[in-house]
């Protein structure tokens, strides 16, 4: 394949994998949390679902965190935010989520001059250095030349995917008798 006509098709690749991004909503949660007095205080904490509307993302957050709460549950905000790719991580260190903005370099097959395609990707670690690390894996296999433009901690507790759930075999659908 010429150069030329391979950048064309890493073009319309990464064109297509923008198109698939998952509809993700940052959902803040006020809650009760238990303190080390036995007392409970109200904290707001971060979450992030997918979901395909607001109304099911409100719902998904409230059944996620439930079970971590006694007391009162809010969810005081919810908005939609784009993320690329979500690289999660199975060590037990990693506590925390980073937000990468990443630049694909590519060339302009007209004018023949570089351009960057911004994407923003979010990386589970448990520091700054892992974090990098663990991006850096997580595009191994990727054909196109990335640069970090930034990469910053969020307030992001924890990040909720859809999962289909079972059908019962023996249920029968809402429409029959």
């Amino acid at each position: 394949m010429e150069g030329i006509e391979y950048i064309h098709e890493l073009k319309k690749i990464l064109e297509k994998k923008t198109m698939e991004i998952n509809s993700w909503f940052e959902c803040k949660v006020k809650m009760d949390v238990m303190q080390d007095d036995g007392t409970t205080k109200p904290q707001t904490f971060v979450y992030l679902v997918d979901a395909l509307n607001f109304t099911e993302a409100e719902s998904r957050i409230i059944e996620e965190v439930k079970p971590y709460t006694s007391g009162n549950l809010d969810v005081t905000d919810i908005k939609r935010v784009k993320f690329a790719e979500i690289f999660a991580s199975d060590s037990d260190v990693a506590d925390k989520w980073y937000k990468v903005r990443c630049l694909f370099i590519t060339i302009d097959e007209k004018t023949q001059v570089e351009k960057e395609i911004a994407n923003n990707m979010l990386v589970q670690a448990g520091t700054f250095h892992e974090a990098v690390e663990n991006f850096d894996r997580g595009m191994k296999g990727s054909l196109m030349d990335y640069r970090i433009a930034t990469l910053q901690e969020t307030k992001i507790m924890d990040v909720f995917r859809y999962v289909a759930r079972e059908k019962k075999e023996d249920a029968k659908p809402e429409y029959e008798a």
